[in-house]
């Protein structure tokens, strides 16, 4: 693979041991003698930024970390990432730019952004947090084309009506709307299944409608069931019930991968990232590696014939 496919490079998220830096080196060392191609940090665990300031001695020990290994980096960034809280708005871009930044650094080419979220306003007042983010978005670009870095936009689910989030297909029309280079669509497969779920909706439909300006992937399996209960005293529990957002090995659910990357055509480069950790499932990583790079070639093929 290289960055004239269309899926260019695949790995596995890192996961942290809450700024643990060894889990981190650990982590990576993993992908890498699995023969992954890419690693998705994720940064949001590692005490990196404090108060919106990049902590310099910590940004420099992640880069002699990085450096180590062969392996194409993307970032997660906050979980908490949201540019539809508008009490935060400052804070919440300050601490992107400071991702930006050590994207920068660490020579990772994505940053991970989490999908606005906000109380369900009335209907007349949803395009005033569409536009918010909008308006934050392509400020943010703008700053990411500064240091060569694409964002983002990833699908998310709401937990209940009294939530709002954007389906996949308005991720989508807000990243059409933003009309920046370093700005492309995130499609989590399992969490808009899950959401399309929730809502009544074709959820095959929906990432076809993100699919054309989406430039990374989160591909992790579930059954798309919502979390009618959220209460389990071990994750195993919520996957024997397959409710929620599960993270599961490829295969474990019953998403229909094959007939998916046998019809979708995403944005040149794009990079997938299973988040399947080897903190749960290390003895299934490998097979989900294969299994992912099969799907891949389902994609790229297309394009070498198109």
């Amino acid at each position: 693979m290289n960055s004239a496919s269309t899926v260019s490079s695949v790995g596995f998220c890192t996961y942290t041991g809450g700024g643990n830096f060894d889990t981190l080196q650990g982590s990576l060392r993993t992908i890498s003698d699995l023969g992954a191609s890419a690693a998705e940090l994720s940064l949001y665990g590692e005490e990196l930024i404090a108060g919106g300031r990049i902590v310099p001695g910590r940004a420099e020990r992640l880069v002699e970390i990085t450096r180590q290994f062969d392996l194409r980096y993307s970032v997660h960034g906050q979980i908490v990432s949201n540019f539809m809280d508008r009490e935060h708005l400052d804070l919440q871009k300050t601490v992107v730019r400071a991702m930006l930044e050590l994207c920068n650094r660490a020579e990772a080419g994505i940053l991970v952004h989490h999908g606005g979220q906000a109380k369900m306003p009335a209907l007349t007042r949803i395009g005033e947090l569409d536009q918010m983010e909008r308006d934050a978005l392509a400020e943010m670009a703008e700053i990411a084309k500064g240091y060569g870095v694409r964002i983002a936009l990833e699908n998310i689910f709401a937990l209940s009506d009294a939530e709002y989030r954007q389906t996949p297909e308005k991720v989508g029309e807000t990243v059409k709307a933003v009309n920046s280079p370093n700005l492309c669509g995130l499609i989590d497969f399992s969490h808009a299944y899950i959401e399309c779920t929730r809502l009544g909706l074709n959820w095959r439909e929906q990432i076809r409608a993100m699919a054309p300006v989406s430039g990374h992937l989160h591909v992790h399996d579930s059954f798309g069931r919502p979390y009618s209960m959220t209460k389990f005293y071990h994750p195993a529990e919520a996957t024997a019930l397959g409710i929620g957002d599960l993270h599961l090995p490829i295969g474990w659910g019953d998403i229909p991968w094959q007939e998916i990357f046998s019809e979708l055509t995403f944005l040149p480069d794009t990079m997938l990232i299973m988040e399947i950790t080897g903190e749960r499932f290390a003895s299934e990583q490998a097979d989900s590696l294969a299994r992912a790079l099969k799907l891949v070639d389902l994609v790229n093929s297309r394009r070498l014939a198109a």
